[in-house]
């Protein structure tokens, strides 16, 4: 039994050393990106592996765009759909947490969202789309480090230009290109609420792009835009 124990200790040991390694590659990554753009994030190589199984020379389109060149009513827009304390908060907005909690005890599983810009980014750099507890987690603790790392400007920067906006559309100037035919620095109020109204479900509206949700949502995301709190 003594050696049982003796075993059972240095596997835990070994599974904690593993865990603060994984966490510190996180970290890591974070740090460079605090001067270096990301590549490609893990959301984006999960759908590009899902574009190449139906078309094996399918490819991403994504062109990154300094924050300052990007249009300050695309900004305004995601602040007032996605995350209207993005500033204030330090990665979480607990009331949202709160409301999505309540939601997910009446369905009985994990279904409602409450994530920050912050969460969703963490999110997309690191994970998988997948709904669990283990992953909300994980997504909590690298949200954490990235909120300690990086400054909000930054946060938003990447999040602009990683996030996905469609069928293999990525960042905020392949979505302007892709739906408009403009630079993401030229978006209107109106084109910039739409553009954000699409985050919730962007390959379904990139296909329904006359979807009566998509339009009074995008009314209310313009109606809330000069409230918007920018970095």
């Amino acid at each position: 039994m003594k050696t049982l124990g003796r075993w059972l200790k240095r596997i835990l040991a070994a599974l904690v050393l593993l865990f603060i390694l994984y966490q510190l590659w996180f970290l890591g990554c974070l740090l460079w990106w605090t001067r270096y753009n990301p590549g490609n994030t893990r959301f984006m190589d999960i759908r590009l592996a899902e574009l190449k199984q139906k078309k094996p020379d399918a490819y991403l389109q994504q062109q990154w765009l300094p924050y300052a060149r990007i249009s300050r009513n695309l900004k305004a827009a995601l602040i007032a759909a996605e995350d209207a304390k993005f500033v204030d908060h330090e990665g979480f907005d607990w009331e949202g947490i709160q409301k999505a909690m309540e939601k997910d005890q009446k369905k009985g599983k994990l279904v409602a969202g409450g994530s920050t810009i912050s969460q969703q980014l963490a999110k997309n750099l690191f994970l998988t789309p997948t709904r669990s507890f283990v992953r909300k987690g994980e997504e909590a603790l690298i949200t954490l480090m990235m909120e300690n790392v990086m400054d909000k400007e930054r946060i938003f920067e990447i999040y602009l230009n990683v996030i996905e906006w469609g069928n293999g559309i990525f960042g905020a100037e392949a979505a302007a290109r892709h739906y408009f035919g403009i630079s993401a620095a030229q978006l209107s109020p109106e084109q910039a609420a739409r553009l954000a109204a699409m985050v919730p479900n962007p390959r379904y509206y990139d296909t329904h792009r006359a979807a009566p949700g998509l339009l009074s949502k995008t009314a209310i995301i313009l109606s809330r835009m000069p409230a918007a709190e920018v970095p």
